[in-house]
């Protein structure tokens, strides 16, 4: 697919947008989950926004390298009372990047911007690693409901429950 630079640049900054509310999304769901869950979830979540911020630095740099103009607001924020909702919220939001990303790459490629089709291809992993850990916490919570079971932690006695 052959599109010219401004509409790349147009695209790039719905990437941008979406980083930002993905990043938002991370925050409120790792507060939301609170002692209900491991902490290693949390964990998990915190690191993830750690990581959509840093995307949203590389794509608002490449956005001016390639001359644009890095336009700042966020997309939709999704939220669930449920922890197993959340977790699948940001597991779709995370396959939805990687699918866009893969297109961005192809069209910075057909453009001769390299150096971004490089930059993208950073975040990408970094997206795929995400939707693999979130795919792995989804697993591991469905079966902890099937079975529930008292763990002791240092704060003393969790119950694993749905």
């Amino acid at each position: 697919m052959v599109i010219t630079k401004e509409q790349l640049i147009e695209s790039l900054n719905h990437d941008l947008e979406l980083e930002y509310s993905s990043a938002i999304q991370y925050v409120n769901h790792s507060e939301t989950m609170g002692d209900s869950v491991d902490r290693d979830i949390i964990t998990l979540l915190e690191t993830s926004a750690e990581d959509e911020m840093q995307h949203l630095m590389i794509l608002a740099a490449q956005i001016g390298l390639i001359g644009g103009e890095p336009l700042v607001k966020g997309g939709e924020i999704k939220v669930s009372r449920l922890n197993q909702n959340m977790l699948k919220q940001d597991l779709e939001r995370e396959q939805e990047a990687i699918r866009r990303y893969g297109i961005r790459i192809k069209q910075a490629e057909g453009l001769e911007e390299f150096e971004l089709a490089r930059c993208l291809r950073v975040i990408l992993h970094a997206e795929q690693r995400h939707a693999e850990d979130l795919k792995r916490t989804l697993r591991s919570l469905r079966e902890m409901a099937e079975y529930p079971v008292m763990m002791t932690g240092r704060g003393g006695n969790y119950l694993y429950v749905q």
